[in-house]
C-alpha cells in the first residue's frame, strides 16, 4: 500500500500528529491518493490539492501530478511549494 508523508503543520491540523500515512491499494494515482486522504482525514485532501503543494513520488517531483501513477509500495510526499524567482 502507498505511504504518504506530510509536514508537521498538516499533521497537527488533520491527522493528530501522524506524519506517515498508509493508504489502500486503490490509491493508484495522485487523484486517488488525494481522494482517500480526504475520506480518512477530512479536509487534508483539499489542503494538499492545488498549487500550494508540490508532489514527489518515490523521490521524483512532478509538475502536473493529478494523473501520475502511484505504485503499491510508493512513497508520496506533499511538499509546500517554494515561491521564488
Amino acid at each position: 500500500m502507498p505511504t504518504v508523508l506530510i509536514n508537521r503543520e498538516l499533521a497537527s491540523k488533520f491527522t493528530g500528529g501522524e506524519l506517515k500515512l498508509a493508504l489502500s491499494q486503490e490509491a493508484s494515482t495522485v487523484r486517488n491518493v488525494i481522494r482517500e486522504l480526504d475520506i480518512l482525514y477530512p479536509g487534508l485532501g483539499e489542503a494538499v490539492r492545488g498549487p500550494a503543494f508540490a508532489v514527489a513520488i518515490d523521490g521524483q517531483i512532478f509538475q502536473d501530478t493529478i494523473l501520475e501513477p502511484v505504485a503499491p509500495h510508493s512513497e508520496v510526499c506533499f511538499l509546500p511549494a517554494i515561491d521564488g524567482g
